[in-house]
């Protein structure tokens, strides 16, 4: 197994160098090269910082921006939870979670939070009351001040309409879902919509009766499928960009109840990638989210956070568009 000696001898520089740069010292006067020479060969050699598995004494909370009954719907942050805590057994550390309870947390001493979901201003600061080490998964309330494991929707939806574009689509729909902070203290804003709107009018292809809007779930995908084709009739889009899984399934099952061939007459992309994607008829093209790996993310970057580091961090996950059956 390599040692930070391993690592200076390689590197050229001192053992307390490598200790102070690994663990994040940020007093350290060290150029910007030779930081990440010490981290390229740390990684080279698989070295593994015993500081972050004596944590077996460190004990971290999960806030989960759902209720446990809203989870068991919702395959997105189940496997966001799932990611988190496998990453916590890896790495020794006691983890515990709460489920839309904020005040619950309070009685626990914690070292650090991870926050799945979305929460209002009033929320945040209810947290970060009880530690300044708090890690967001899934939303961003303050990139200067909190750390943030996120997925470019912006980029996301882009890529899907360029896709359909490219595929001879002129009419291209969209099924999207709102949401509300829990505290209900205001509407959440949704990039993909936004996104599909702005970029729709940039290439002078948005029609306004072409979006349709419900909740993030299936029984909205059927009813608002259901709904345009009823609105649309022969003028239905060839081609619906659903903002989840879910919405895509429940648009399936719709276009297959009203005879409508998928994806001859209309093809349709979601996203997520969840396990039951593949196995839908016909098989659902979607964008694939790493939904375990922002889990991991999270955990690592909170333990930087309790071992020193002191500046935010903005990580965004990485997807990829998996063409099945649903799209031409």
């Amino acid at each position: 197994m390599a040692t930070i000696k391993d690592i200076a001898e390689k590197a050229g520089v001192s053992i307390a160098t490598v200790s102070r740069v690994l663990n994040y010292d940020s007093t350290l006067s060290v150029s910007d090269d030779t930081r990440k020479r010490i981290f390229e060969i740390a990684e080279e050699l698989s070295y593994k910082k015993k500081s972050l598995k004596k944590t077996a004494s460190t004990k971290i909370g999960i806030i989960h921006w759902y209720t446990e009954k809203e989870e068991l719907n919702d395959l997105y942050y189940m496997s966001i939870r799932l990611g988190i805590e496998q990453r916590c057994e890896q790495q020794d550390v006691q983890v515990m979670n709460y489920y839309n309870n904020i005040e619950a947390m309070k009685s626990e001493e914690l070292q650090g939070i991870i926050a799945v979901g979305k929460f209002s201003h009033q929320q945040v600061e209810q947290l970060t009351a009880m530690t300044n080490h708090v890690v967001f998964v899934d939303s961003n309330p303050d990139e200067d001040r909190f750390d943030a494991i996120i997925i470019d929707f912006e980029k996301v939806t882009k890529n899907v309409l360029d896709h359909f574009i490219q595929k001879g689509h002129k009419k291209i729909g969209y099924l999207g879902g709102r949401e509300t902070f829990k505290d209900q203290t205001a509407q959440i804003e949704d990039m993909r919509e936004k996104t599909f709107k702005s970029y729709m009018m940039d290439v002078k292809l948005y029609h306004e009766n072409h979006l349709y809007i419900g909740s993030f779930s299936v029984e909205d995908g059927h009813k608002l499928m259901k709904k345009a084709i009823k609105d649309l009739g022969d003028k239905l889009p060839t081609a619906f960009f659903a903002a989840n899984d879910l919405l895509a399934i429940g648009a399936l099952r719709a276009l297959h109840e009203e005879g409508i061939a998928v994806p001859d007459r209309v093809s349709i992309i979601g996203v997520d990638d969840l396990s039951v994607s593949k196995y839908v008829f016909p098989a659902l093209t979607t964008v694939k989210v790493y939904t375990e790996i922002m889990g991991e993310t999270a955990v690592d970057t909170l333990l930087e956070r309790i071992t020193g580091r002191k500046i935010a961090k903005k990580i965004y996950i990485a997807t990829n568009l998996v063409i099945r059956n649903s799209s031409l």
